[in-house]
């Protein structure tokens, strides 16, 4: 494998990576607000 490679992904891995590890831990605290208003955490049940 040529270096020149890995030197233009590896810094678009490590984003991508860290991009997702980051809405990955905000959808488990229910952070993310992607299924609507209050989020997508299973375990809140105050009803709005």
């Amino acid at each position: 494998m040529d270096l020149r490679v890995l030197i233009v992904l590896g810094p678009i891995v490590l984003v991508i990576g860290w991009a997702a590890f980051n809405i990955l831990t905000a959808a488990a605290k229910g952070e993310a607000k992607l299924f609507g208003k209050r989020g997508n955490n299973p375990l809140d049940l105050n009803e709005e």
